[in-house]
C-alpha cells in the first residue's frame, strides 16, 4: 500500500497573509479569542487532517522589534501563547495532533519538557513540539537574562546563531531524557496499599552540558506517546543537522518541484554528518496556500489581499494558489517525488481552512489514502507511522548518577526508534 501523504496545517493568528484579519469572513473582534482556533481545528479534525501546529514567537509582527512599525504596517499585531491554545484545545478535540511552537532560547528545557508532556496527557497522546530559536537580539530584552547583541553584528551573527542552535539541540535532548525519566509502569496507583509510585522506575536525566545542567527526574509522568513528536523547520544545512540530531519530522521549503530531490538529499547527508541512528527523519514540505473556486479567482483573491497589505505576499516557503484541484495536483507531485508530508499555511484561516478541509483534502486522499490508524485512540506517533518509543532507561538502575545524556545529542536515538 502506498505510504500516505501526511497532512498538517500551520495556524498563525488570522492567517499567514498580513491582510488576513481584514478578509471576510474573518471577525476582527474575535482574533484574540478562542473561537476561531476552535472552529478551525475542529473543521480540520473532521477532515481527518493529521495535525495542526500553532505559531509563536517573542516579538511583535512584523519582526522588526520597533513598536511603530507594526502599527504602520496594518498587520495583525500580537499573539496568543501557542502552548496554552493547544492545551485548551486538547479537551475539545479527539483525534488531531496538536503541535505548539516553543522557543528554546529564552525558556528552560525542564519547563518545556513538562509542558509538552502535560499536553500529551491532556490530549491522550496527540502532542508534538515545533522547536524554534529566537534569533533576534531585541527579543532577548523581553526576558532580560542574556545579551544577544551579537545577532545584530554581521561579523558575529553566524556564530551566535550556531550557538543558539546548539542550545536547541541540548534542549531537545533534555526533553527526551525527561520524558524517559519515568518508565511507563512507574505509577502503581494502588489505593488499598497506599503505593502510588514505584521509585525504582524513576531515573535521573543527569544532563550536564556547557549551557545548562538538568538533574531530573521529571515531575510529570511519562507521556502517553513515550516521546511526543518533535518537528523542526529547516531552511539551511545547519538547521537540518539540528533536526537530524533530535527531531522526528523536518520541514523543508521547496520553491519548485526540482528542489525536492536536492532537499531530500541534503537532509540525508545531514543525518550522516551527525551520525543519526534509528529511524530516518520524515521529510515534509512547508507551503503557503490560497484557495478559491478557480485558478483565476485565486489570483484575484491574492491580488486583493496584497492590495490591502500594500505589498506582494512574501514568505520563506512556496506559495500555492489556485483551485483545490490545481493545488492537490502539485502536492501529489511532491509526494511522488519523495516527500512524506506537507504542512499547509493558510493565507487566511477563515477562508482557507474550510477550503482545505472540504475540497483539498479529499483530492489528496484520493491519490494517497490516509493510514487506517485514524481512530480516536490513535496517538500522533501512530498517525504518522513513527511506531512506539522505547525508554532508554528501562534497563538502567534508578536514580543513576551516570546517564546516556553525557554523550552528545547526535549519538542518541530519536524517539527510541530501533537502532
Amino acid at each position: 500500500m502506498t505510504t500516505p501523504l501526511h497532512l498538517a496545517v500551520g495556524l498563525d493568528g488570522a492567517g499567514w497573509h498580513p491582510a488576513a484579519w481584514r478578509e471576510a469572513p474573518t471577525r476582527a473582534a474575535d482574533v484574540f479569542t478562542g473561537r476561531p482556533w476552535l472552529e478551525a481545528v475542529r473543521r480540520l479534525e473532521d477532515a481527518d487532517v493529521d495535525a495542526v501546529s500553532f505559531e509563536d514567537g517573542l516579538g511583535l509582527q512584523p519582526p522588526t522589534g520597533h513598536l511603530a512599525d507594526p502599527a504602520e504596517s496594518g498587520r495583525l499585531t500580537g499573539r496568543l501563547d501557542a502552548s496554552l491554545i493547544a492545551a485548551w484545545l486538547a479537551g475539545q478535540t479527539t483525534r488531531i495532533g496538536l503541535i505548539p511552537t516553543i522557543t528554546t532560547t529564552h525558556t528552560e528545557p525542564f519547563h518545556t519538557a513538562t509542558n509538552i508532556a502535560s499536553l500529551d496527557h491532556a490530549s491522550q497522546g496527540r502532542a508534538g513540539w515545533r522547536v524554534q530559536i529566537s534569533a533576534r537580539a531585541h527579543e532577548a530584552d523581553h526576558v532580560g537574562r542574556r545579551d544577544l547583541s551579537a545577532l545584530d553584528d554581521p561579523n558575529q551573527r553566524e556564530a551566535a546563531v550556531a550557538d543558539l542552535l546548539g542550545e536547541a539541540g541540548d534542549a531537545i535532548e533534555v526533553a527526551r531524557l525527561l520524558w524517559d525519566s519515568w518508565e511507563t509502569d512507574a505509577e502503581i496507583r494502588d489505593a488499598a496499599t497506599g503505593r502510588f509510585i514505584d521509585r525504582d522506575r524513576l531515573h535521573r536525566a543527569a544532563f550536564a552540558g556547557s549551557r545548562f545542567s538538568v538533574l531530573g527526574p521529571s515531575i510529570t509522568p511519562r507521556p502517553p506517546q513515550g516521546q511526543p513528536v518533535v518537528m523542526v523547520l529547516a531552511h539551511t544545512p545547519v538547521v537540518q543537522e539540528l533536526a537530524a540530531r533530535g527531531a522526528d519530522v523536518v520541514l523543508v521549503t521547496p520553491q519548485t518541484d526540482a528542489d525536492i530531490p536536492l532537499l531530500i538529499e541534503q537532509v540525508r547527508v545531514a543525518e550522516q554528518r551527525v551520525g543519526r541512528i534509528g529511524r530516518p527523519l520524515q521529510i515534509w514540505a512547508d507551503a503557503a496556500v490560497g484557495l478559491a473556486s478557480s485558478d483565476a479567482a485565486a489570483a484575484t483573491r491574492l491580488d486583493d489581499l496584497d492590495a490591502r497589505a500594500g505589498e506582494p505576499f512574501a514568505g520563506d516557503a512556496a506559495l500555492l494558489t489556485g483551485s483545490a484541484a490545481t493545488v492537490a495536483e502539485r502536492l501529489n507531485a511532491w509526494h511522488a517525488a519523495g516527500l512524506d508530508g506537507v504542512r499547509l499555511r493558510p493565507l487566511t484561516t477563515a477562508v482557507d481552512v474550510p477550503a482545505i478541509a472540504d475540497h483539498l483534502v479529499p483530492l489528496i486522499r484520493r491519490t494517497a489514502r490516509q493510514s487506517e490508524v485514524t481512530g480516536a485512540s490513535a496517538t500522533l506517533q501512530e498517525r504518522l507511522g513513527l511506531g512506539s518509543a522505547a525508554n532508554r532507561f528501562a534497563a538502567t538502575p534508578p536514580f543513576s548518577t551516570t546517564s546516556p545524556s553525557t554523550t552528545s545529542p547526535s549519538s542518541t536515538t530519536p524517539t527510541g526508534a530501533p537502532a
